[in-house]
């Protein structure tokens, strides 16, 4: 492990004494984040039966509408507001580590959850996860703390890049919108799940436009992520990258659904300005697996999608049913929920494959599937 981070796993059922005030949860998505669809058909291709009826639906679709169906153009949203997120990372923060909690939410492109929060006087950073378009690529990177006074017209700049459709051929835009939050002494920048191959381009070429981005930006990066939903193996690696970097690593617990976070980082720092200095001036960072990220990787995701089409009756109108959350531009380029596209009948298949995701997803299951699933065996690096 590099010299700048520290790295604590705490086993199930352990006591862990470290003696810090103050947890911090980063990398959260709450309603206001849109969550886009294009891995859909990566995975639906790669399933027995489901790829069959995936097909059928899209050949279908395209006789119809005279077009293929595209999921780059439908998104779908977290069901859970900001209020209820915040509030459930402080109090798991401080009943399992004891410690005053601060939470960062970074919706993809958005910070709306954020500016919502303090206007009730919430005192959160100002934060986003920010996609940035690079060559047969995209990435993510974690915008902490903007400042208040500001924070609109800087993500504006942030957003307006992402939506260029020339974006990837206009890297001097790029280095000087890292350079403009540089500036920013209480921002932290963040490259998140850096190894993750999330465009589905395979992963040789992922790990070429990684090197190729970090060679032109990496001076404007502050840390690398430790994910709360990656493999163990992935995240040993990104640490591995982090020291070869010669960067600090920062937890990012990445929930979508209703669990809290299950990495975080810990400080004796008291305010969220003074983690930001630790991790970019003193380059420290003490990063806390807890026990729940121990659980078997799988069933988490299956947990997470269950909670994401669970139904909701005290949700308000409109955010109730999965297909409420569902969204896609119709042929006029207008938004439209899934629940006005079908109408109120939702195919036989859909329910059906909403049904199994909802019961693997359930508690009730877990030590049936635990007995068939391994849980995955945590070490630190071997060079410590």
């Amino acid at each position: 492990m590099s010299n700048a981070t520290t790295l604590s796993i705490v086993k199930p059922g352990e006591a862990f004494n470290h003696g810090l005030r103050t947890g911090i949860s980063l990398h959260c998505h709450t309603k206001f984040s849109r969550e886009v669809l294009d891995f859909i058909p990566h995975y639906a291709a790669n399933i027995p039966l489901i790829a069959q009826l995936f097909a059928r639906l899209c050949r279908r679709y395209e006789a119809e509408h005279g077009r293929p169906l595209d999921f780059t153009k439908a998104w779908w949203t977290p069901p859970v507001t900001p209020r209820v997120l915040h509030d459930a990372e402080v109090q798991h923060l401080e009943a399992t580590l004891g410690v005053r909690g601060i939470v960062s939410i970074t919706d993809h492109d958005e910070i709306e959850a954020c500016c919502g929060l303090r206007a009730t006087g919430e005192e959160v950073p100002i934060s986003t996860e920010w996609t940035v378009p690079f060559g047969v690529a995209y990435f993510h990177i974690g915008v902490h703390n903007l400042p208040p006074d500001h924070a609109r017209a800087i993500a504006n700049e942030l957003f307006a890049f992402t939506e260029d459709p020339a974006a990837r051929d206009k890297p001097e835009v790029l280095e000087e919108l890292f350079s403009m939050l540089n500036a920013l002494p209480g921002v932290l920048v963040v490259l998140n799940h850096p190894i993750w191959d999330i465009e589905n381009i395979g992963q040789s070429k992922h790990m070429a436009a990684l090197a190729a981005f970090l060679d032109r930006y990496k001076r404007w990066l502050h840390a690398l992520e430790i994910n709360g939903f990656r493999s163990w193996r992935e995240n040993l690696d990104v640490a591995r990258l982090a020291r070869d970097l010669d960067l600090p690593l920062v937890s990012g617990g990445d929930r979508h659904g209703l669990s809290p976070n299950t990495v975080v980082n810990l400080t004796d720092a008291t305010t969220f300005e003074e983690m930001v200095e630790e991790v970019r001036v003193a380059r420290r960072s003490h990063v806390v697996v807890l026990p729940e990220y121990q659980e078997n990787m799988m069933l988490r995701i299956f947990e997470a999608a269950a909670q994401i089409l669970d139904h909701y009756p005290d949700h308000p109108a409109g955010q109730r049913h999965w297909t409420e959350r569902l969204f896609f531009l119709d042929e006029r380029g207008c938004p439209r929920s899934l629940h006005e596209g079908w109408a109120n009948h939702s195919p036989v298949w859909a329910r059906v494959a909403t049904w199994v995701f909802r019961q693997l997803g359930r508690r009730h299951w877990r030590p049936a599937l635990e007995k068939v699933l391994p849980k995955p065996q945590l070490e630190l690096l071997s060079e410590q």
